[in-house]
């Protein structure tokens, strides 16, 4: 068959980004955004709202393209499917994007994202009592003036989670909340912020405006070590909070060596026994979680294992070297040992020193013929220290959790271990946020002003992302129905990932008669109408052909 060019048709790719949008919709994000901030001149065509959808349908395009080719990405799109503003590709330019990350962050990036999304979480009913908070940071690249005037972040060197120590950065800080898991809160940091004093301003700021809402429970904070502070956390009686305790503490020293056989364990699922304990660090009464991790344990006592051969390696040419050398008396010999010994953890070194001698004058010696001493010599034998191993096999595998809610119905002793295992999911947000196929793990933009406006609209991608693979799930389980893995194995909890690569192929064919759309398979139906009503507007879907 002999292919012709013609001009009556055009083809619109659509794919998964139908989805993003119907999301953004149902979220009335761009609405929500525009009541806040931008002008409202009739001959503005793009406004910030919209910019933001545009940047979260670019984001989560999952083809790395740079927010600054925003509108290479949307050329092949179909704008009129995805916006319902009359936009053309060409008007998503750097201008009026740039425009509208000005206007953020004039406004207060955090501010916006906080009202915007508190908005949306109350509205859905996904706000929770639990808020899980740790930091992380985006490494830059390109220069930035600190000494200009300005309210926003400092883009500086500091210590890099990201492993380049050579590149300067900037901090996030990301609360995680609810059933949904949904970014509460983000708030950009210096780089060289600290997150023992980050977590409490984030804590500090997010409750003072928690307090202008009506009807919100108090919160209670769970993060990292960095969290427990003596001087800030125990200071601040009426912020609820749930942390691991440092092991720099010397109560919690104490409380991780017990033996085994004098605590009274609560057996757990998947490993995991724990027992509880009462404090009264800080002066503030506490109570305190042993954990025990059968998991952790064997990772912990293969490292420790590893650690042990490598130390004895070196203490051996060590000891060979002290049985080579001489020492002038008994005194130094000793002082070398003990040198020595203190560098070495797990190894006891069995010596003794012999002096040596000589006759004292020359020729074949008679039983009279007196002697003199040279030198002295370490004769030495290395053993494991079998009493420091045992004690440090005892603190693997275990960890204390602290909280001051004291009421054991509200924050049960089990829940205590699971809500601190739920960090993970700001962890994930992390690797979300800095996942090359989403965006970017290191940004360039031209000012400070604009890179809280990135980090904004990068967590309303998280927030979009994360709210759609609840939504999903939670109409498959309550509808009985599954979908297929990537191995064909029915599923009711599908990556939404997964479900935008099962999307792939879909485009709208046009031309001056008409549009229709192609490659609805089953599945491809099916997916759509998990994603609700909105979403099988956008695909031109109706009752009687979405089943």
């Amino acid at each position: 068959m002999q292919l012709r060019p013609t001009n009556e048709y055009t083809t619109e790719v659509m794919d998964h980004h139908g989805l993003v949008a119907a999301v953004c919709r149902d979220l009335k994000i761009a609405e929500k955004i525009n009541q806040r901030i931008g002008s409202k001149d009739p001959r503005r065509v793009v406004q910030p709202g919209v910019a933001c959808v545009a940047m979260i349908l670019n984001g989560l395009g999952f083809t790395n393209r740079r927010l600054y080719l925003t509108p290479q990405f949307f050329e092949s799109k179909s704008m009129s499917a995805l916006f319902e503003e009359d936009i053309k590709a060409s008007d998503l330019n750097e201008h009026s994007l740039g425009k509208a990350a000005d206007e953020i962050a004039k406004y207060g990036a955090s501010r916006l994202y906080g009202e915007v999304v508190f908005e949306i979480a109350l509205e859905q009913g996904l706000l929770g009592v639990k808020n899980h908070l740790d930091t992380t940071s985006f490494t830059l690249h390109g220069s930035y003036n600190n000494d200009e005037p300005s309210h926003c972040v400092e883009v500086t060197h500091g210590f890099s989670k990201d492993h380049r120590p050579d590149l300067k950065q900037v901090m996030m800080s990301l609360v995680m909340n609810g059933p949904a898991n949904i970014p509460l809160w983000m708030e950009p940091q210096n780089g060289n912020s600290s997150d023992k004093t980050s977590f409490h301003q984030t804590i500090e700021r997010v409750n003072a405006f928690k307090n202008q809402l009506k009807d919100c429970d108090d919160f209670i904070w769970i993060a990292d070590s960095a969290l427990y502070s003596a001087e800030k956390l125990l200071a601040c009686p009426d912020v609820l909070w749930l942390s691991r305790v440092p092991e720099t503490i010397k109560a919690c020293s104490q409380l991780i060596s017990i033996k085994s056989e004098d605590i009274i364990w609560t057996q757990g699922e998947n490993g995991y026994q724990w027992s509880e304990f009462c404090s009264l660090y800080g002066g503030i009464k506490q109570r305190w979680l042993l954990v025990y991790s059968q998991q952790a344990f064997k990772r912990e006592q293969k490292t420790l294992e590893k650690n042990i051969a490598k130390e004895k390696k070196e203490a051996v040419k060590k000891c060979q070297q002290l049985r080579a050398k001489i020492f002038g008396c008994a005194h130094d010999a000793e002082k070398e040992i003990q040198r020595i010994q203190k560098k070495i953890k797990y190894h006891l070194i069995h010596y003794t020193i012999e002096p040596i001698e000589k006759y004292e004058s020359r020729g074949r010696p008679n039983p009279h013929t007196p002697k003199v001493i040279e030198g002295y010599r370490i004769i030495d034998d290395l053993i494991e220290n079998k009493l420091m191993i045992t004690e440090a096999l005892r603190k693997k595998g275990r960890f204390v959790l602290g909280t001051n809610q004291l009421d054991e119905t509200q924050l049960p002793s089990m829940t205590i271990l699971k809500e601190y295992k739920s960090q993970q999911n700001v962890e994930g947000g992390f690797r979300f946020l800095k996942d090359p196929w989403f965006m970017l793990d290191s940004f360039f933009v031209k000012t400070r002003e604009r890179i809280e406006a990135l980090m904004m609209c990068m967590t309303l991608c998280l927030l979009v992302y994360n709210f759609a693979q609840y939504r999903v799930r939670k109409t498959l389980s309550e509808s009985d129905e599954t979908v297929p893995n990537q191995l064909g194995k029915p599923i009711k909890n599908p990556t939404v990932k997964w479900l935008f690569q099962c999307m792939e192929g879909i485009a709208i064919i046009r031309n001056d008669m008409m549009a229709c759309i192609t490659n609805l398979s089953n599945l491809r139906r099916q997916i759509i109408r998990l994603f609700g009503e909105t979403a099988c507007k956008i695909y031109g879907l109706t009752e009687s052909n979405s089943s």
